[in-house]
């Protein structure tokens, strides 16, 4: 924020002007010297006092009240024209985004536009809307981008609510037009949008990015559809603007904000990128990390979801937010069963058939490794053992693993996921087709049995022994409830068809896994399971923890809870 710098004038001597005596100059030295010296305390109080209301680019309704009159403040009120006109904040300009709109024109025509509200360098302009709204953080953004300095730039914290709750004045007149402003356009902030080509590699590398969704949960999981198709960009987080405000519509705590982003994986580090449906509610998030909590990579995408759809390439879309945990016929028989892609180690898959011995010589899909249920089951307090079993067996730690039961997602296939994700195993997957749905093309399952060890022969396909490691992880199985501390606290889902007897401390839900599964042993639609999770009262900012006299149910619903992107989700073995 500049210093306005004031012209001083000399003054100079009256004609009326009179001589004063030495003792008269001595005591107007004196008091003169005492005057300076109380205008100097309250000049050098003044920028403390200018502070106070004001937290980074966030300013209090008192603040605002006190410099209602300052000249050097400009309020623009982002609501819609209609609330405008119904009620403002004495003095504010009306700068309708919803008239306006959110799409490029040239830069004079914008340079015009801020203009016309009054904008000048050296101002503090304030930005409102109704509170815990879209609008003065999408506004906030159309400024930095164009280059005006964020130094300059606030947003009422809580908007009109909060201002009518702490008895602020508001009025029907309408303000007149501002002075024109003065602010020229040089050049744009380029650090706070991304454009597609980054953002689409950014959506393929989630180590080192993450994609902030800021819609609700009936957009994200396909409920609501105002385009083509349903559901979100894949690898995005759901994070709905809604979520950054406490119940007054101020933002929430710095503390708070950060134990948000800190729980679905957004770090400091990490370069943030934030969309919604089309560019507004996107700005919620991107504010608040990077102008609250001064993240130092946040970008928003204008485009959102309409670019990103609107794409000739007819870029991915998913309903689930980790779908590739599931693995269907096609893919397993391209992937995993492919001879050809086996003789020259194309296929990074290992095919874990948990069913009994018998039931697998009777049939399985080829180049399955038969390791029956039983043996993750009794292993599950044991992973070196378990370790000792899966790397002879053929499991390559490194590759994917395809759990197959031949029902799809049933209790012996997901405690194997279970088990394997506690002993690292770089990525697991079910197979979620019936084996009836395998032989529908004309595939008949085989009873080849299944070569482990080193090759006797040219174009003969074995799986290699290997040397499992152990890599154990501590986040998914869990004896005692008390031996972990989640950001948030405790939800306990009863998986079975009955609750435990054995009662938690804490609340508990229930939650029958069957409710989740369609008759073939599929998971339901992902907005269906969200509307159930919900209805039984099951909150996304939670340590959730499924617990059943039956580990494999509580299994069943990990696995659904990870299919639905659930950043803390154990199993507590009972």
């Amino acid at each position: 924020m500049g210093t306005a710098v004031k012209a001083v004038r000399v003054a100079q001597p009256s004609p009326h002007f009179t001589a004063r005596t030495p003792q008269q100059e001595s005591y107007m030295s004196k008091g003169s010297l005492f005057l300076f010296a109380v205008a100097g305390c309250l000049l050098l109080a003044q920028p403390l006092m200018a502070q106070e209301g004001i937290n980074g680019n966030l300013v209090t309704v008192d603040w605002l009240q006190n410099n209602l009159n300052n000249a050097n403040v400009l309020i623009l009120d982002a609501s819609p024209g209609p609330m405008h006109a119904a009620q403002h904040i004495p003095g504010a300009v009306n700068v309708d985004l919803l008239t306006y709109g959110v799409h490029e024109i040239p830069i004079s025509d914008t340079e015009k536009r801020f203009q016309s509200w009054g904008i000048s360098p050296g101002k503090k302009i304030v930005l409102y809307d109704q509170g815990a709204s879209i609008m003065a953080t999408r506004l906030f953004f159309d400024l930095v981008y164009h280059g005006f300095p964020a130094s300059g730039l606030y947003v009422l914290d809580g908007g009109l609510s909060k201002w009518q709750a702490d008895g602020g004045s508001v009025t029907k007149e309408s303000t007149p037009s501002p002075k024109k402003g003065t602010f020229h356009i040089t050049k744009f902030r380029e650090d706070v949008r991304v454009k597609l080509p980054e953002f689409l590699n950014a959506s393929g590398d989630p180590g080192n990015n993450v994609l902030l969704e800021a819609l609700g949960a009936n957009w994200h999981f396909g409920e609501v559809h105002p385009f083509d198709r349903a559901g979100h960009i894949p690898n995005g987080i759901l994070l709905p603007s809604e979520d950054f405000y406490n119940e007054d519509k101020t933002f929430k705590s710095v503390e708070e904000i950060k134990k948000m982003l800190a729980y679905v994986g957004a770090k400091p580090e990490q370069q943030i990128h934030t969309y919604c449906g089309g560019g507004v509610a996107a700005s919620v998030p991107w504010f608040a990390a990077r102008f609250i909590l001064n993240y130092p990579k946040v970008k928003l995408y204008e485009e959102s979801e309409m670019g990103w759809l609107l794409d000739e390439r007819d870029l991915p879309y998913w309903t689930y937010d980790a779908p590739n945990l599931m693995r269907e016929t096609d893919w397993l028989k391209s992937w995993g069963c492919n001879r050809m892609m086996r003789m020259y180690g194309v296929s990074q898959v290992s095919i874990v058939d948990v069913r009994p011995a018998e039931e697998f010589n009777q049939g399985h899909v080829p180049f399955a490794l038969n390791i029956p249920a039983e043996v993750f089951k009794a292993n599950l307090n044991n992973p070196e053992k378990l370790a000792e079993i899966l790397g002879p067996a053929g499991v390559n730690a490194s590759h994917e693993a395809i759990i197959v039961s031949g029902a799809g997602l049933t209790k012996v296939s997901a405690l194997a996921f279970v088990a394997l994700e506690i002993l690292g195993q770089k990525k697991v997957s079910i197979f979620v087709d019936p084996f009836d749905k395998w032989t529908q093309p004309g595939t008949a399952l085989t009873r080849d049995t299944t070569v482990v060890g080193p090759k006797k022969a040219f174009g003969e396909v074995s799986i290699p022994p290997m040397t499992y490691p152990v890599n154990i992880r501590k986040d998914v199985i869990i004896t005692d409830p008390k031996s972990t501390h989640g950001l948030y606290p405790k939800v306990f889902i009863a998986s079975g068809m009955n609750v435990p007897v054995k009662a938690q401390e804490g609340k508990i839900v229930h939650v029958p896994y069957t409710d989740l599964l369609n008759a073939d042993g599929t998971p339901k639609d992902a907005k269906d399971i969200w509307n159930i999770l919900v209805k039984a009262g099951i909150t996304r900012y939670a340590e959730l923890v499924c617990f059943s006299d039956d580990p494999g149910e509580a299994a069943v619903n990990y696995f659904i809870l990870k299919l639905m992107g659930y950043p803390d989700v154990k199993v507590l073995l009972m």
